[in-house]
This record gives C-alpha cells, sequence and structure tokens, in this order.
C-alpha cells in the first residue's frame, strides 16, 4: 500500500509517545534479584532510566551501571540477614510430614517478614528519600508483591504496580487478580498433587489451604498496619495488590502445572534465573 504524506506525519508525531520513560524499582532480595538484573540492563539498553530503592543491608542487590542506586539505612547487620536468608531457602528442600514442613516453612517465612517489615518501616520514615521519590516523576512501580512495600510506594505515589513473581505467600496473588484458584484443579503446596486428582486427593487439597489464613495473617497484617499509618486511612495489602497493572508471573506450564490466569498475567517463564550458555 502506497503511504500518503498525512500518513506519515501522524505516524512520525507518534515516536513521542515510545520515549524512554523512568522507573522505580523495589524488588526482594537474594535470587529473584538475579532474574531482575537482567531485565533491568534491557531496559538501560532501550533508554530507559531506572532508580533502584534498596537498604544497605543486601545480598545481590549492589550499585550498578544499568541503575540509579538510593540505599537507605537498617536495623540489621548482613550477618543476620544472611543467617535468616540461608535458613528461609534451605528450608524449602527439606522433607518430612506436611505438619513438619509447614511449620518449619511458617517460622522461616515469619522470620524474612521481620526483616522486609523493619526494613520498610525505615524506608516510610526516611522522609529525605520520600521527598526524592515524590519529586522524581516515576512512570511506573517494578516491584515483588511479597514485598509489600513497593505497593505501598506505588499507592503513595500513585503510580501503575509493575509486579514481577514467581510465587506470593497463601495464594494472595488469586485472590488480588480474582483468578479462579479451584482445588480441584490447582495443586496445593505440600500435598505433591498433580492437576489430575481424584475425589480424595481433592478433599485433601482443599484442607491442605485452610493454613493459607493462618499466613496470610501474618506476613502481610503488619504491612497493613504499616501502609494504613503511612497513607493515613484503612488499607490492606490485598486493596493494594488489587490496583496491581500487570504481573509478570516468573513460570511457565512446561516446569508448572497449569492454572487458570487473568488477562493482565503474563507467563515469562524463560527469565527466571541468570543463567550462563553451557559448554558443549
Amino acid at each position: 500500500l502506497s503511504t500518503s504524506p498525512p500518513v506519515v506525519v501522524l505516524l512520525l508525531s507518534l515516536l513521542g509517545l515510545a520515549a524512554a520513560g523512568k522507573l522505580l524499582v523495589m524488588h526482594v532480595d537474594g535470587s529473584p534479584w538475579l532474574s531482575v538484573q537482567e531485565v533491568l540492563e534491557s531496559l538501560r539498553q532501550k533508554g530507559h532510566e531506572v532508580v533502584v530503592v534498596a537498604p544497605e543491608v543486601s545480598l545481590h542487590i549492589k550499585p550498578s551501571k544499568n541503575f540509579v542506586m538510593k540505599m537507605y539505612s537498617v536495623p540489621y547487620t548482613k550477618e543476620e540477614f544472611e543467617k535468616g536468608m540461608k535458613a528461609y531457602f534451605h528450608v524449602s528442600f527439606e522433607e518430612g510430614s506436611f505438619f513438619e514442613r509447614f511449620f518449619k516453612v511458617f517460622e522461616s517465612t515469619k522470620k524474612i517478614t521481620n526483616f522486609g517489615v523493619s526494613s520498610c518501616e525505615h524506608l516510610l520514615q526516611n522522609k529525605e528519600l520520600i521527598r526524592y521519590l515524590e519529586e522524581s516523576k516515576f512512570d511506573a512501580v517494578f516491584t515483588d508483591p511479597f514485598l509489600s512495600c513497593g505497593a505501598i510506594l506505588a499507592e503513595h505515589l500513585s503510580l501503575p504496580a509493575i509486579y514481577f513473581f514467581r510465587i506470593v505467600p497463601c495464594g494472595l496473588d488469586f485472590e488480588a487478580t480474582q483468578c479462579p484458584s479451584p482445588p480441584s484443579y490447582v495443586p496445593r503446596e505440600f500435598t505433591d498433587h498433580t492437576d489430575r486428582m481424584t475425589f480424595l486427593q481433592r478433599v485433601k487439597n482443599l484442607l491442605f489451604d485452610i493454613p493459607n489464613l493462618f499466613l496470610c495473617d501474618f506476613v502481610f497484617k503488619p504491612y497493613s498496619k504499616l501502609a494504613s499509618e503511612f497513607l493515613q486511612r484503612e488499607v490492606t495489602v490485598l486493596d493494594l495488590l488489587r490496583k496491581g497493572s500487570v504481573w509478570l508471573f516468573r513460570l511457565d506450564f512446561v516446569l508448572d502445572y497449569p492454572r487458570p490466569l487473568m488477562p493482565n498475567i503474563i507467563p515469562i517463564g524463560g527469565v527466571n534465573c541468570a543463567h550462563k550458555e553451557l559448554p558443549k
């Protein structure tokens, strides 16, 4: 088709809409950060400006040429944090009965949550850093829903939240996105079921959902309290997560069991960990 001059002018005028943006990043530490680094490098190559907010104590989040780093102090040491993180990941590979595994995960998750809540509290109390974020005119917040502090900042700054995640405790991602999660189809943690279950296995799957009520309470209730105090109105973490614009789901159904997804949940299993080319 031949292109008329008015059409060319219109297309050129639309190029301004594709200008580089400014992204605020607040993400969990540990192995997920290895995936985030690859994303941030790609964004820098495309001309986007990235600002990473992180605590002074971290495992992998370090200054880089790919982004501007803004750090804040926290009331715990690197040794304490490393010990808690190692214990958390070690529990994930332990075997045992459901109750043994659940209580171990409960205790280790509680310790990690305490680090996150303490870190978030010190960030929100850092008036100088918060003022900088308010004046920087970001376009979006890139965060993990497990670290609810990112959702709190997105709400405070009135910015769309982009969630880059693998799993959210107690299935809060299903509830926040109104995504179907039938126990007859979607296997629950610790059941070792597949997506093909007998009637009794579906009953067991339903019963294994009950502990999630306790997980949600102790993992996210402290963040809800922080958010309510900072935003000066009653709000829960679920309220904040429901406003998420895009959920980038770090898995694909080659490696995991199929499950229903909502339109704003995008599987990106190929961006799951920093990788190296295998030798021949």
